[in-house]
């Protein structure tokens, strides 16, 4: 079986997991949130041991976790959690007989921040409305939407880009990636966010879809590149195999992981 074909069939049995899970929010997506921040997070320190880099595990999970599980619940600030977390960092590193104790804190401080905070936006938004009851759901609206758009600018990107690139993108980054493929890919993200604004998202204006168009369209596939250029620096083509023909989680949600936070920052600042 071609890995073209197990993508198509892992696709087709996960994407209707991932929605249901969206529209329920609350603790099931709550729990669906941490076990991708922790699974991303794990598959970032096994990169980064490519690099001689070992950074703390038990303090990075528990901290991805807690930030995670916080911005659920918010049962402290972020400002009170990162005064207590970075101490703790330092503190560890003096008993742990690793190679450079620099790149191990600077690099578990970015695993955390990357891995765990840019998660933690994504529950942010799903619970963007949670003060209104009868307009609970929209917040998964949203969700649906990001997600559809995200995976119809990807397979834009890779089907078009495939098909017709021939203007490198990023080759230092990304050899593969071509500017014919990136554009369709912003394309795709607009006429789907148009369809969407009639479908789910009817409760915002036409300025947010735009913004959710420029966001997706680009912030999101610059989230792959960012993740491309870490894995080729390390020298691993996928974060892990956990999911066949997709690689790991960090590589299927990497897009999502950039993208959440600035849509995050723009429904605080222009929605509410």
């Amino acid at each position: 079986m071609s890995n073209r074909i197990i993508r198509i069939l892992v696709a087709i049995l996960a994407i209707p997991v991932l929605l249901g899970l969206a529209y329920l929010g609350k603790i099931p997506f709550l729990i669906f949130i941490i076990i991708i921040g922790l699974t991303a997070y794990y598959e970032f320190s096994k990169i980064l041991n490519k690099k001689n880099i070992y950074i703390n595990n038990f303090v990075g999970f528990t901290a991805v976790a807690i930030l995670i599980f916080n911005t659920y619940f918010k049962l402290f600030s972020y400002e009170n959690f990162f005064l207590i977390l970075i101490p703790i960092l330092l503190f560890c590193e003096l008993f742990r007989n690793k190679e450079s104790a620099i790149n191990n804190i600077s690099a578990n401080l970015l695993a955390i921040f990357y891995t765990g905070f840019f998660s933690s936006t994504i529950i942010s938004i799903r619970e963007f409305y949670n003060n209104y009851e009868l307009e609970y759901n929209f917040g998964g609206y949203i969700i649906i939407s990001i997600l559809l758009t995200l995976w119809m600018t990807d397979s834009a990107a890779y089907f078009i880009g495939t098909a017709f690139g021939k203007h490198k993108l990023f080759p230092r980054v990304s050899p593969k990636k071509s500017w014919e493929g990136a554009i369709a890919g912003f394309v795709f993200a607009a006429i789907s966010l148009i369809v969407l604004k009639f479908v789910l998202l009817t409760f915002l204006n036409w300025i947010d879809i735009f913004a959710f168009t420029i966001i997706i369209g680009i912030f999101g596939q610059v989230g792959d590149l960012i993740e491309s250029l870490i894995k080729r620096d390390a020298g691993v083509k996928d974060s892990s195999n956990l999911i066949p023909g997709h690689g790991g989680i960090f590589d299927r949600f990497d897009s999502l992981l950039f993208s959440a936070p600035i849509i995050y920052l723009y429904l605080i600042l222009f929605v509410k």
